[in-house]
This record gives C-alpha cells, sequence and structure tokens, in this order.
C-alpha cells in the first residue's frame, strides 16, 4: 500500500515476520518512504538480539488479528466507581465483544476487527476509560522465557525496533 504525502515522498506498509530467542515470535510493523533502510534496520534489531527475520507468513499464523481494548481496573474504579467487573464484562459483550478477560490488574476486551469501533464507542459513550484500544495481532499461545540472556536479547531486539522511526507496531507472543 503506497501512501503520498504532502511532500511527494511515497510512503509503504512493511510487514516483517521473524524469531527472536527461544522461539519467540515477533511482527514488525511499518511505514516507511525507504524500504531498503527499514529493511536493514529491521534484520540489524533481530541480529543484535540473537534473532532472525524469516519470510512472510513464517509466525502470523501463530496470531489472531483481534480488536483489542485494555483497562485499568484502578483507573475504572476512579471514573466509574460502581462498576463491577460483570458490568463492564456485559456492556461490552452487548457492544459486541467476543472475549473478556480479567488480569491481575486490567480488563482485556477483544473484538473482531469489524466490531472494534462499535465495542469502542460503547465504552466510550458509557464513561470507561481504556489505556489501550486497537486492532492488534493477538498471540494464540505464548513463550515463556526462563533464560536471563533471552530475556536480555529479546528486550534489546524490542527496544531497538521501538527506537525506529519507521517502526509502527510490535507484536510477540513473549509471556513477560
Amino acid at each position: 500500500m503506497l501512501f503520498r504525502s504532502a511532500n511527494a515522498a511515497n510512503y509503504e506498509h512493511i510487514t516483517y515476520e521473524g524469531y527472536g530467542p527461544n522461539g519467540t515470535a515477533i511482527i514488525v510493523e511499518a511505514l516507511t518512504d525507504n524500504r531498503n533502510r527499514t529493511a536493514t534496520n529491521v534484520k540489524n534489531a533481530f541480529t543484535k538480539g540473537k534473532g532472525n527475520v524469516g519470510t512472510p507468513g513464517c509466525v502470523s499464523f501463530m496470531f489472531d488479528q483481534k480488536g483489542q481494548i485494555i483497562i485499568d481496573k484502578e483507573e475504572l474504579e476512579d471514573e466509574c466507581g460502581d462498576m463491577d467487573a460483570d458490568e463492564l464484562m456485559m456492556t461490552a459483550l452487548d457492544a459486541g465483544a467476543e472475549d473478556f478477560n480479567e488480569e491481575e490488574d486490567s480488563f482485556e476486551i477483544l473484538t473482531a476487527p469489524d466490531d472494534f469501533s462499535a465495542v469502542r464507542e460503547a465504552l466510550e459513550k458509557a464513561g470507561i476509560p481504556m489505556v489501550e484500544a486497537q486492532v492488534a495481532m493477538v498471540p494464540q499461545t505464548y513463550v515463556e522465557l526462563t533464560d536471563e540472556n533471552d530475556v536480555k536479547n529479546l528486550q534489546r531486539t524490542l527496544d531497538l525496533l521501538d527506537e525506529d522511526d519507521d517502526v509502527t507496531d510490535v507484536w510477540t507472543n513473549w509471556d513477560e
């Protein structure tokens, strides 16, 4: 997909897939006006973290594209003090959410990509504060890293990708 900005530079959306330490799956999305620069930067990030870039489709089959909404429990209590987990879940499900998960300090709401906007709007209308709301690549399974060097290498890869201005999103199946 090409985009043209006001200064006439061509931008394209590129997805890279690869593996980090211990088989950790990583998907990188970028928007760039220089495919070669971005490819080199992404490859370097993988290499410096003891991983490697793979072929298109090598890890994406391990992820599902979903609308993902994260709600902080503390913020929910501050903004909507009387709302409990069951009420939040019913609000989300009534709006079209597929799944609702309670984590230690947050709630995760998953939707089909097509239903994401309707669910987000229903939550906004109900005054529910969202920490994060996006269409994301959600892992089907997670990889736990127990070796300290593996964690350090994966973190190095993620930090380098985060510092790259062309990289817009990074998804991994690392169970942090």
